[in-house]
């Protein structure tokens, strides 16, 4: 009697395939590439929006020149600003930062509202009279000194912008240099011709 033999089955195969595995990770690579530009266009977004808010600002004060031939916050006479409170009129912004209550780096937020120039609640006088910019921080003060670059000129102050910006701002529309020219950054003690990149920096941009 002949004996049969036991049949051998055929053995599964499992996981994946170096053809499947290659298509997962082309998805992925466009999966991270589309993130990657995504987030490159939003950067670029907000960098473009923070020129135009400088940009505005010292359009906002030269309008008021031509005017009221006179310098917000500083204005003496001020009748045609009905409810303003007045600067001492001598030429001058004072205040570094608008951190001082009726300070004149605070009225000039109050007086380009007065006259319509700016949006904003011109009552206000105080520190909360500063607008915010794109990346959060104050735009401060527009004030007349000689902080950051050692130049007596009128400057606007802004804050907590992320290095990588003050740089990039720096490089296009000055010298580069994080200690000198119109726009400059304002540490004490740090001689450094560059910007921390990961930090945070107060800035001072020449009007």
């Amino acid at each position: 009697m002949k004996r049969k033999l036991p049949q051998v089955r055929g053995t599964q195969q499992t996981g994946f395939t170096l053809v499947e595995i290659a298509i997962v990770l082309v998805i992925i690579g466009l999966i991270l590439g589309g993130v990657l530009k995504g987030q490159v266009l939003i950067d670029n977004a907000k960098y473009k929006n923070f020129v135009k808010q400088v940009e505005s600002y010292r359009a906002a004060v030269y309008t008021f020149q031509d005017t009221y031939r006179a310098l917000p916050g500083d204005i003496g006479v001020i009748t045609a600003l009905d409810g303003a409170t007045a600067g001492d009129g001598n030429g001058v912004i004072d205040g570094a930062e608008c951190n001082i209550d009726e300070e004149e780096s605070c009225k000039v937020w109050s007086h380009l509202r007065y006259a319509g120039i700016i949006a904003g609640d011109p009552s206000i006088i105080t520190a909360d009279a500063p607008p915010t910019h794109t990346y959060g921080g104050q735009v401060s003060a527009i004030a007349t000194g000689s902080w950051a670059n050692d130049v007596n000129e009128i400057k606007i102050l802004t804050l907590g912008i992320p290095g990588d910006v003050a740089q990039r701002y720096d490089n296009e529309f000055d010298d580069g240099d994080a200690r000198s020219g119109d726009v400059a950054r304002y540490d004490p003690g740090n001689n450094s011709e560059t910007y921390d990149l990961t930090g945070s920096h107060s800035v001072y941009i020449t009007l």
